[in-house]
């Protein structure tokens, strides 16, 4: 596929920085699209299609029969929890309460549906926190980072203060997995080559 229109089937700022960094020029497209867990749905399963619907809401609503439409969702995973978005302050006080001390899992999928079809990459980190008080958790809720973030932090941003070690992939924290996300660009003859000639 030649001359692709790539569009990002989200409005997270996040994604949008991540695809600005690799200079790749974009459409932005945000889905809303029912979010609902499906019961008994693994956690993997919940994010790869919720990943897809994003991509492929964004394929149909769009005229364009060289489009590329990028869909994501990223979710927390601690023991057999799934922990997303806090509802309130609350929340996010017993969201990060549980996470304190432990090692949990980011789970974020990537989804890239053309009118050809569409295909869907994984990436799974483990985070580490530190020990919390619910001082500390209160503090971090009042600077606003938390409330529209799945597992209730931000890695790149205060939400680092919270975490002691991770292994994975930071870029798939942060809720776009730069690696399985160039993966995908190159089969619609975005390559990684031609990314890294555009930052000379």
């Amino acid at each position: 596929m030649t001359d692709v229109t790539l569009i990002l089937a989200s409005a997270s700022p996040r994604r949008r920085e991540i695809l600005d960094q690799l200079g790749i020029p974009y459409e932005v497209m945000p889905q809303d699209i029912d979010e609902s867990r499906l019961e008994n749905e693994a956690p993997a399963d919940f994010v790869c299609r919720l990943a897809r619907g994003k991509a492929e809401s964004a394929l149909a609503s769009t005229g364009a029969d060289n489009a590329a439409c990028l869909g994501s969702d990223t979710t927390v995973v601690c023991g057999n929890e799934i922990f997303e978005k806090p509802a309130d302050e609350d929340d996010a006080v017993r969201i990060l309460s549980v996470l304190a001390g432990k090692t949990h899992q980011v789970l974020t999928a990537v989804a890239l549906a053309t009118r050809e079809n569409t295909q869907v990459l994984l990436s799974e980190s483990n985070v580490s926190f530190r020990a919390l008080s619910e001082n500390e958790i209160r503090a971090y809720w009042s600077s606003g980072e938390p409330a529209d973030k799945a597992g209730a932090y931000g890695i790149q941003g205060l939400g680092a203060v919270l975490v002691e070690k991770m292994e994975g992939s930071y870029s798939g924290i942060m809720g776009l997995p730069v690696r399985e996300t160039t993966v995908l660009l190159e089969k619609v003859g975005i390559s990684a080559e031609a990314i890294l000639g555009r930052q000379l």
